[in-house]
């Protein structure tokens, strides 16, 4: 995106501008004006959609240009967290300001904008200092300090809660009265805000608070595995999990009971839906919050991990009439996004797509999406008899749980509509018995079900910190690598600044695509169990999960131990 600085900039000075102070061409740049006669829109948007420019050199030229300090390398360790006291986090992150120094009378602000005149006419009157210095830095760099000056006033507003009437934690039996307090005024309010930006920032699927007898920890769970993250006094529990509570629109004078509600809140310009979860435990309310991202970065089947031939079978059976195609494996292991990927290949304006979700995790543009809510008794089986009296062209259910679902699945695709939908098996084979279990004529599976993928998410290997070594022949019988001639070279996890000191970043999917055959309906109808119908999938060219996995540890992708962890010794 253009940096607030040049987005009024006319086109004709901002190629002036980069040509002089970048290393922008008058080749590069005619292209770019070609482009924008063409199709419209920002001239710097092209420029770094191109990435002729990079946002920092655009900033550094237009601040030479206007003689304005530009800062390259802002230092939020050397600044007094004091400082941001005055200033709530959600101002200084959507205007993008933040407080560095306060100096003979003279506050100096780190702005992304400094035409923001509003802003700085706010904080005259916040800090009660007329004289405002600024500087100017990148949005990138300006968000990443404030995350971490704010993040260094944790630790005070931990003392603070502590600090709070220890006797009424004690003694507390019902919630504190928080509801009417500001996020200035409650400490308890900015420590729960703290932990839900931070579990943001790190890209976490899940928090959890787990109360014990002497302590509560917050753990994160990121990339499918579980963190510490904090571990607090066993009395600050009350009024954390009454904070939580309230955000959650649940009744926090009911203890004894799981409740479910949802919290949402913009966190560092990002709307997140939060699914939360309590349950009543020895030792106090356990809760577990789900982060969605609302209209989240939508990935393509490319960039999830398919490729080759298993992309293009892909591509092929969801752009079939009618028929089902499943993707199973275990909780967790990205079946939703799979499938909100296959409905976003083949969304047009010409078709009609229906989905049943829980939740709805990617908002899709021209798709009519449905929450299922067991509340009111709206199934994911009540929702796709609806759908097929709306006269849908595909539909997509979240999951085929019983056998009312399963048989609607199975009249859907033999009326003539594609069906998309998720089980819970650990192999493409064994859908087959799990549909035939639910209830459903082995002859109808046969006839119904398109293809079938299973799936798991194995976690990227961090590309800053990896370190290359030579493959032991264990670990080459592990990959399932024979007669190879030569060392083969493979990577191994280290750990970094970057990846948190993980040693991996991010996830990608290991799959096994069974496409429907004559020789494998026959198996079907014949009742034959899971182990046969792989063993002719395989004989038939499906590759197989472990395969997958194989070709992503010997291109760098991953790591045996993590693909081996994923799989489990006994599919290694």
């Amino acid at each position: 995106m253009t940096p607030p600085l040049l987005q009024n900039l006319p086109p004709t000075r901002l190629g002036e501008l980069l040509l002089k102070h970048t290393s922008l061409t008058q080749e590069q740049l005619e292209e770019c004006v070609k482009l924008q006669e063409e199709e419209g829109g920002r001239l710097g948007d092209i420029l770094l959609r191109k990435k002729y420019v990079m946002p920092h050199e655009i900033m550094r030229a237009l601040c030479a240009q206007i003689d304005l300090p530009y800062i390259d390398d802002l230092k939020p360790n050397e600044i007094d967290p004091k400082l941001v006291d005055k200033l709530p986090i959600n101002y200084a992150r959507t205007r993008e300001v933040l407080p560095i120094e306060n100096k003979d009378g003279v506050v100096t602000l780190a702005v992304s904008d400094p035409f923001n005149l509003e802003s700085f006419e706010d904080l005259r009157v916040l800090f009660g200092c007329p004289n405002i210095r600024t500087v100017v830095v990148t949005s990138n760099r300006l968000q990443d300090a404030i995350n971490r000056v704010y993040e260094r006033n944790t630790s005070n507003m931990i003392q603070d809660i502590n600090k709070e009437d220890e006797e009424n934690y004690d003694d507390l039996e019902g919630p504190i009265d928080i509801l009417d307090a500001t996020e200035d005024e409650a400490p308890v309010i900015r420590f729960v805000n703290s932990v839900i930006f931070r579990a943001v920032k790190e890209k976490a699927s899940d928090i959890h608070v787990e109360p014990y007898e002497k302590e509560t920890v917050i753990r994160f769970r990121v990339d499918g595995i579980m963190h510490d993250i904090l571990h607090q006094p066993k009395k600050v529990h009350a009024a954390v999990s009454s904070r939580i509570k309230v955000m959650g629109n649940l009744d926090i004078a009911e203890k004894r009971i799981p409740q479910d509600g949802r919290i949402f809140r913009k966190v560092a310009g990002k709307e997140i839906d939060i699914r939360l979860s309590t349950i009543p435990t020895q030792f106090g309310e356990r809760m577990v919050m789900r982060i969605l991202e609302k209209g989240g970065e939508l990935l393509s089947l490319e960039r999830l991990g398919f490729e080759g031939e298993t992309l293009e079978n892909i591509q092929k059976q969801v752009s079939r009439e009618n028929g089902i195609i499943l993707v199973t494996g275990p909780t967790g292991s990205g079946k939703s996004t799979t499938m909100a990927a296959c409905i976003s290949r083949i969304n047009s304006e010409d078709i009609n797509i229906l989905t049943a979700e829980d939740p709805i995790e990617y908002q899709l543009n021209g798709v009519g999406q449905l929450q299922v809510n067991a509340k009111i008794d709206l199934t994911f089986a009540r929702a796709l008899r609806s759908f097929l009296r709306q006269d849908p062209d595909v539909i997509m259910v979240g999951e085929v749980r019983d056998s009312e679902t399963a048989d609607l699945a199975v009249t859907a695709a033999l009326t003539g509509h594609l069906v998309i939908s998720s089980l819970h098996t650990n192999e493409a084979s064994g859908a087959f018995p799990r549909l035939i279990d639910m209830g459903v004529e082995p002859f109808l599976v046969a006839s119904s079900v398109n293809a079938v993928l299973a799936q798991r998410l194995v976690r990227r290997v961090c590309l800053k910190c990896r370190e290359s070594y030579e493959a032991t022949a264990l670990e080459l019988q592990e990959l399932g690598v024979r007669n190879v001639k030569g060392p083969i070279t493979l990577y191994k996890s280290v750990g970094c600044v970057a990846c948190s000191h993980t040693g991996y970043s991010g996830r990608i999917n290991v799959h096994e695509l069974l496409v429907m055959d004559d020789a494998i309906r026959t198996l079907i109808m014949k009742n034959a169990d899971s182990a046969t119908i792989r063993k002719a999938a395989m004989d038939h060219g499906m590759l197989t999960m472990r395969e997958d996995g194989a070709r992503k540890v010997l291109s760098g992708v991953t790591t045996v131990q993590e693909l081996s962890r994923t799989l489990h010794a006994d599919d290694m």
